[in-house]
């Protein structure tokens, strides 16, 4: 069954996976409005018609009216520790404005689909992993029409931001990718990887909450 991602919102579009998933929503015939929201204008979205740019300071004031009619939402917002400064902004933005996005879709149509990391586990001794497990579970817990969770390994592709360590890990990669194999489970996986994810599992998904595992988003070449 294949169900059109008619209009799309969102969040996170100016960082590594969002910046793709727009770039393929746009080429996607049957979606006919992307709006993504964003804290200052881009310039790049600023060149397809079909692109909305909603501008917000802070996406906590976001609200039930801006939201509204979407078939899908798209939430690629996340950052790091070291990006965030401390643990309490990485908290903010990889929790609260994520798990606020989420609250604006209960009880409706909208199909909301997150891109969470591997090992993402409320439990775990590690904050990174531990703050997305609790997102996951949060959002679970929500009154949601259709659930897409993507958990992606380490993310290939050039972003505008420097990430020293992920810099240096793609680097290594590269030279060593020959000597992965495909069913190796911690595969990196590029940024157009995950967006294809989304898309399909916008399109397809039937079951009311799935996870999508780093196999699986490896499946898209």
């Amino acid at each position: 069954m294949t169900r059109s991602i008619e209009n799309a919102v969102v969040i996170g579009a100016t960082g590594l996976v969002g910046r793709e998933l727009v770039k393929q929503l746009n080429l996607n015939l049957a979606c006919k409005a992307i709006t993504v929201i964003v804290r200052r204008e881009d310039q790049e979205f600023k060149k397809h018609s079909k692109i909305k740019q909603f501008i917000l300071d802070d996406f906590l004031l976001l609200n039930d009216e801006d939201v509204n009619g979407f078939s899908h939402a798209f939430s690629c917002l996340g950052t790091t520790i070291k990006k965030a400064g401390s643990k309490e902004r990485f908290y903010n933005i990889d929790y609260e404005i994520n798990a606020h996005f989420a609250d604006l879709f209960e009880m409706t149509e909208t199909h909301y689909l997150l891109v969470s990391a591997m090992g993402a586990d409320a439990s775990s001794r590690i904050f990174y992993s531990k703050v997305k497990g609790e997102l996951e579970h949060y959002i679970q817990g929500l009154d949601l029409k259709y659930i897409s969770i993507i958990r992606p390994s380490l993310l290939l592709g050039d972003r505008q931001e420097k990430r020293t360590l992920e810099s240096a890990t793609q680097k290594l990669y590269q030279k060593f990718s020959h000597l992965v194999p495909d069913t190796f489970k911690y595969k990196p996986v590029s940024a157009e990887q995950v967006a294809q994810t989304m898309v399909e599992a916008a399109q397809t998904q039937t079951n009311p909450f799935v996870i999508y595992d780093n196999l699986q988003i490896q499946n898209f070449k």
